[in-house]
């Protein structure tokens, strides 16, 4: 019994390597086969070039539509009495528009309040404008200028907490 056993051994252990060869032979047919059909053919940049001119149609499209929203009259909305006009017809009505009105003198710029926080430890910045009776740095009188009398944007209201737990950016959250 020990010739049938190590027999069949030698069998169950040729039969993985014969299967691998044929596995591996078979991919090589279909390679082989692959090659044969797709090699020689021809490969053509008509894709390419069909693309190309459908691209360039696209675009000729497009430019024309937005030249023709740009330069005809049409309604956008009857109903409301919305029309679209022209660029350069808007322009000109526009600047005939802003010929008419006066230039209005410029109004003081209002600077954003500073928001504290409680616990930061770091103590506010005043953000409020300094006092009517006090000089400019610039050695102007306040009663030179009229705007020197308003403040520029109101005083914030008064903190109820104290001087030395104000933060004067908000305090970031890991």
């Amino acid at each position: 019994m020990t010739g049938n056993e190590s027999l069949y051994q030698v069998a169950r252990a040729r039969a993985p390597l014969s299967a691998w060869f044929g596995i591996v032979l078979l991919f090589v047919l279909f390679g082989v086969i692959v090659l044969a059909f797709v090699g020689p053919s021809q490969r053509g940049t008509d894709y390419e070039a069909n693309r190309a001119k459908k691209r360039v149609e696209n675009l000729k499209t497009l430019r024309d539509e937005a030249d023709k929203a740009l330069t005809t009259y049409t309604w956008v909305d009857k109903n409301k009495g919305v029309a679209r006009i022209p660029i350069e017809r808007a322009m000109e009505l526009t600047v005939a528009d802003l010929s008419k009105q006066k230039p209005a003198p410029a109004g003081p710029i209002a600077t954003p309040e500073t928001q504290s926080t409680a616990g930061a430890g770091a103590s506010p910045v005043p953000a409020s404008p300094a006092p009517a009776g006090s000089p400019k740095p610039g050695g102007s009188s306040p009663a030179a200028s009229p705007a020197a009398q308003a403040p520029a944007s109101p005083s914030p209201p008064a903190q109820s907490s104290s001087p030395s737990s104000a933060s004067p950016s908000p305090a970031k959250n890991p």
